[in-house]
């Protein structure tokens, strides 16, 4: 058994699909078919079951999924370790971020951070913020970049950024010229909103209970997976959005959209790393970057 046999059994289990795991492991379908197949056979087992066009997890590649995120993940702490008895910034960088940090936030300190470790590759990967808390659970992710906060006992949160929240509707919409927003205003309109395990959508919910509101209560029309398309969602209709004011920014200057403050819409933004996994070099120069800018920031 290697590890490459236990990467592409992972990837097969999470999608449960041959072409789309080779896809996202840059394989051929041939390869990762034939790499599944030499597991099974070596061992006497099957790990799926083909029906139609589809596969699934059998009980056996059920059991057995767990343990193989074990061993990648020992095996990326191994390696882990000896980069970091070195000291020396290099290998790889996995990355896990949320949307609103991965697309507006992030990227000029990965440069920066690329530009100072040039044997360095560094890998971004975007989610909502519980993927990226899962990722880094699993050692999928060397560190995770959030919005707000995550309550898990495994992980350490460390504040890196800061953000606000605002409230983006057409320049025509009734509330688009408002200075500040009430019980009443927000139960009126109706919403486009983020996904449940989005890190907007958690930050939101806490804004209304100041207002003693829930997003039960509100009229949702939508619930979108991306700012960007809550932004096109609200900028030609009758709905509002939360968003980012970093993400909202560019459409607002562009006279797409209007913008209200929130009265505690300020949010940070959290590093999370796991407690009881030894940190990169790379890592922890990254980290070391954002709390610079952080502290320096007035």
């Amino acid at each position: 058994m290697t590890l490459e046999q236990l990467r592409i059994f992972i990837a097969v289990a999470e999608v449960q699909h041959m072409t789309r795991a080779a896809e996202a492991l840059g394989r051929t379908q041939s390869a990762v078919s034939a790499s599944i197949a030499a597991l099974e056979s070596r061992h006497g087992v099957i790990l799926f079951d083909r029906v139609g066009r589809r596969i699934e997890l059998t009980e056996t590649g059920r059991r057995f999924l767990g343990e193989a995120r074990g061993l990648l993940a020992r095996a990326a702490q191994a390696e882990r370790l000896l980069d970091g008895l070195g000291g020396d910034v290099s290998g790889t960088l996995n990355v896990h971020a949320s949307q609103t940090v991965a697309s507006y936030w992030l990227p000029p300190f990965l440069a920066r951070l690329r530009a100072a470790h040039p044997r360095l590759a560094i890998v971004l990967r975007a989610g909502n913020t519980s993927d990226v808390a899962e990722a880094v659970r699993r050692g999928q992710a060397d560190i995770g970049i959030v919005e707000g906060e995550t309550e898990d006992e495994d992980l350490t949160a460390t504040q890196v950024g800061e953000d606000a929240l605002v409230l983006a509707l057409a320049p025509g919409h009734p509330l688009a010229s408002a200075t500040s927003v009430s019980a009443g205003d927000l139960a009126s309109t109706s919403w486009v909103m983020r996904e449940e395990g989005s890190g907007t959508r958690a930050a939101f919910e806490r804004i209304l209970t100041r207002f003693d509101l829930s997003s039960d209560r509100l009229d949702v029309l939508l619930e979108l997976p991306s700012n960007e398309a809550m932004i096109a969602a609200v900028a030609t209709g009758e709905a509002a959005c939360v968003v980012s004011r970093l993400a909202a920014e560019p459409a607002h200057a562009a006279g797409r959209i209007a913008l209200v403050a929130l009265h505690d819409g300020d949010r940070r933004f959290t590093a999370l790393s796991h407690r009881q996994r030894h940190p990169t070099p790379a890592a922890d120069a990254l980290l070391a970057l954002m709390r610079e800018t952080a502290t320096s920031t007035p």
